[in-house]
């Protein structure tokens, strides 16, 4: 058993918040051109996949390391919350894929752009974990990330509001739905993320 492993887990928080970035960044671009939908929903996939493996890896060395850079329930809750994250674009990506969609609207494109924005405070939030020497800012960020989230639910509640009143067709409302959920669910799970990290930072600044 190694005694300590230190980098395994900072490099592995590091990559997983990258990757939803990434993903989360394809899902922009997939909103905005729905011809590249194909291609880049399986370049999310790839990025889930490669998420899933870092997880596992992470989950493996917590039980082969006698010494952790955080506790381990802090470790098993914050890389966890990172791939729930991921899984969740993963899955608004496959929901376009699988509804065949070929039409976009303003609310999916501002969804994908609240995501875009708190996976980019999210990756921020990680790499300044490693070494907090701004407690408050790292705070800061993570309001931030709960501002996102408040977005994205406005726009989700608007949305579903115009499916309703505009859309006649009971398919087509269900397919929107759903995917207007997958996205929203995404910017909730950027928050739980950054409600473990805030509970690291002021458990051990």
């Amino acid at each position: 058993m190694a005694l300590t492993r230190d980098a395994v887990f900072w490099n592995s928080f590091t990559q997983l918040a990258g990757k939803a970035l990434e993903a989360a960044k394809l899902v922009e671009q997939m909103f905005n051109d729905l011809s590249k939908a194909k291609s880049l929903a399986e370049q999310v996939k790839k990025l889930e996949s490669e998420g899933d493996t870092i997880t596992h890896e992470v989950v493996k060395a917590l039980h082969k390391t006698w010494i952790t850079p955080l506790d381990r329930e802090e470790i098993h809750d914050l890389i966890s919350s990172l791939d729930d994250v991921l899984d969740s674009i993963d899955g608004a990506a496959a929901r376009v894929m699988l509804y065949e969609l070929t039409e976009t609207n303003d609310e999916i494109k501002a969804l994908a752009k609240v995501l875009v924005d708190s996976t980019t405070d999210l990756v921020k939030l990680v790499e300044g974990l490693q070494d907090i020497k701004d407690a408050e800012a790292m705070i800061s960020l993570c309001r931030a990330i709960g501002v996102h989230e408040d977005a994205a639910d406005e726009v989700f509640r608007k949305a579903i509001a115009r499916l309703f009143k505009q859309e006649p067709n009971a398919i087509e409302v269900m397919k929107w739905r759903d995917i207007f959920e997958r996205l929203e669910t995404a910017t909730d799970r950027a928050e739980d993320a950054a409600n473990v990290i805030e509970g690291i930072v002021l458990e051990h600044a």
